[in-house]
């Protein structure tokens, strides 16, 4: 007899309480549930239930084989799952957070030609540049661009970009342009409030050690795309991604600064909340902004 099918008997009874209401929550005959858990129990060498005229209850040996088997059956079931969903077509609604300018810039123009090419995928995005936790608020997927923090979330790297230390010619013309890392002390830095360092600045100094520079300059905002227009109409130096400031140095509204102290590109992320499986429309969004933003990088 099969034993997974014995368990599942096994369990149905303890639940029910009995073998008649385990029957019929099984849509079987009682003497069948019977016949699999006496089974069990023959196997096992060991009595799993206390039979009585009125009720039916599990021995201390049946109540520790009944933790386990009821483990044992959902990771089956889950199994299962991963196995038909692998097989399904991506469907339904995608819940999807992001970062604001990252969001707008790039992942919209992705969404939209995924959108096309999956006509029975809806996608809800929210571009917010805090933290947005994605279990507690109910999100299939967050774009996340930086250091991940160690976590129980899944994470798959899409791409990279790097970090630019900009400013407008106005502005070099009334203050000096920085020409080492150590000079940055003297300048108006404008702030970026959610990095997650703080107001801390990790740039690399002349001799490629790492030096830090607080940022403690007249503005500091939430929003990459506002620091930038300051940046532009003269207010200081802000430090930003290529993706939000390319426009802007292609045009002249910024000049790039202190090449030299660009650190290591940041990881653009994908980020699912933790389980056995993804489901197809995360797995097929998530394949597919991989292959976009690659093709994009290697454009450039």
């Amino acid at each position: 007899m099969d034993r997974f099918s014995e368990m599942e008997a096994f369990v149905r009874v303890v639940e029910a309480g009995g073998f008649t209401e385990a029957a019929r929550r099984a849509g079987v005959s009682k003497s069948a549930i019977s016949k699999q858990v006496s089974s069990l129990e023959q196997r096992l060498g060991a009595r799993l239930l206390d039979r009585t005229t009125r009720r039916v209850s599990p021995t201390e040996i049946g109540l520790a084989y009944y933790d386990r088997a009821t483990r044992a059956l959902a990771e089956a079931e889950e199994a299962d799952a991963a196995a038909m969903a692998m097989q399904g077509d991506p469907r339904g609604e995608l819940r999807l957070t992001a970062p604001q300018s990252f969001g707008r810039r790039i992942l919209t123009p992705i969404v939209a030609e995924f959108l096309e090419t999956h006509p029975q995928v809806r996608i809800n995005m929210t571009l917010d540049d805090r933290f947005v936790e994605l279990v507690s608020e109910g999100y299939d997927l967050a774009i996340r661009v930086g250091v991940l923090e160690d976590s129980v979330l899944k994470a798959r790297r899409l791409g990279e970009t790097k970090m630019i230390l900009v400013a407008s010619s106005e502005y070099l013309a009334k203050s000096g342009a920085p020409t080492r890392v150590e000079d940055l002390n003297d300048h108006a830095l404008l702030h970026y409030s959610y990095l997650a360092s703080g107001r801390s600045w990790r740039l690399a100094g002349s001799n490629g050690a790492e030096r830090v520079v607080r940022a403690g300059g007249p503005l500091a905002v939430n929003n990459g795309e506002a620091l930038l227009v300051a940046a532009e109409k003269g207010l200081g130096i802000a430090y930003l991604p290529e993706f939000i400031i390319e426009d802007s140095l292609s045009a002249g509204r910024v000049q790039a600064l202190l090449p030299e102290s660009r650190q290591p590109a940041l990881g653009v992320w994908a980020v699912t909340p933790p389980g056995p499986f993804t489901q197809p429309k995360v797995r097929a969004f998530i394949d597919f902004a991989a292959k976009r933003l690659k093709a994009s990088s290697a454009g450039r």
